[in-house]
């Protein structure tokens, strides 16, 4: 079973302890959520042997979880059969197209899977998140721990509200897909690029959702997907704002791009600091 350096401060999560830091996947993948040029940076470094090399270092901290989709499952399964002993969390959705996913995914040893934060959002807006919840007891009868992602509090509000079997949630800090007509009622015009637009209000009422249910939450882009990552004083504004503001039970999925500087240790050091017991 895989386990927690003394010094990282970890959380329960259903039969295991997971660490406060977990090791998030969009850099990994080349989804830098800034360019299309940092992108393919993010895929050049990431080869093969960097992915591992990076499971290691995580491991060797402290870092027991790897939070990704099915794409890096078989890389996962590589680096268990050589000794290390990461959890994997999964993101997921309903696909006609691939209705052996989950299957595939419990079968691989998964911790857990989550309700894919995209598609979460998409049906509340439109009126059918009841498609999320039939899905979440796809994953129960799967014998995994169950979750939903979303970038919106006000979906962890409604799961609550109507009392899901649900085992956990992983929620954004951002709400970062407003359409154009939220924006301009919101702010009265319109940045650019439309697409992504962080706003500094987003991860107070993100955290306060959090705060409001007793199910484990895992935070995802504290730091506003590398835009808070320019200095030093940044990362750590961000991180002591969110471990402070989030329950004692949750949890961070931070991604990792340690081309340049030890990423991994400087991210362990402020887990500790701010999110011990």
């Amino acid at each position: 079973m895989s386990h927690v350096a003394p010094q990282m401060p970890s959380v329960p999560f259903g039969p295991v302890q997971v660490s406060r830091l977990v090791l998030g996947a969009n850099p990994i993948n080349g989804g830098s959520h800034l360019s299309g040029f940092v992108n393919r940076q993010m895929k050049r470094y990431f080869t093969e042997e960097n992915i591992l090399a990076l499971l290691r270092r995580c491991e060797e901290l402290g870092v027991n979880t790897w939070q990704s989709g099915e794409v890096n499952l078989d890389l996962w399964r590589r680096y268990r059969e050589a000794g290390g002993e990461m959890h994997f969390l999964a993101l997921a959705a309903d696909s006609p197209a691939d209705p052996e996913q989950v299957t595939r995914l419990a079968q691989a040893g998964v911790l857990g899977i989550a309700h894919h934060g995209e598609v979460t959002d998409s049906l509340f807006k439109t009126g059918r998140l009841a498609e999320a919840r039939q899905f979440c007891k796809t994953l129960r009868d799967a014998g995994v721990q169950v979750g939903v992602s979303t970038h919106m509090p006000a979906v962890v509000e409604t799961i609550e509200e109507q009392g899901w079997d649900i085992d956990f949630y992983m929620t954004c800090a951002y709400e970062r897909h407003r359409t154009r007509e939220e924006l301009l009622e919101l702010l009265g015009h319109v940045p650019i690029p439309l697409r992504e637009v962080y706003l500094e209000s987003d991860p107070p009422r993100m955290y306060a959702a959090m705060r409001s249910t007793p199910k484990p939450c895992l935070a995802f882009k504290i730091l506003a997907a590398g835009r808070l990552s320019d200095s030093a004083e940044q990362v750590e504004a961000a991180f002591r704002s969110t471990l402070e503001g989030i329950k004692p039970q949750d949890a961070a999925i931070v991604g990792i791009y340690p081309e340049y500087r030890d990423q991994v240790a400087e991210d362990v050091a402020l887990t500790i600091r701010y999110g011990a017991p």
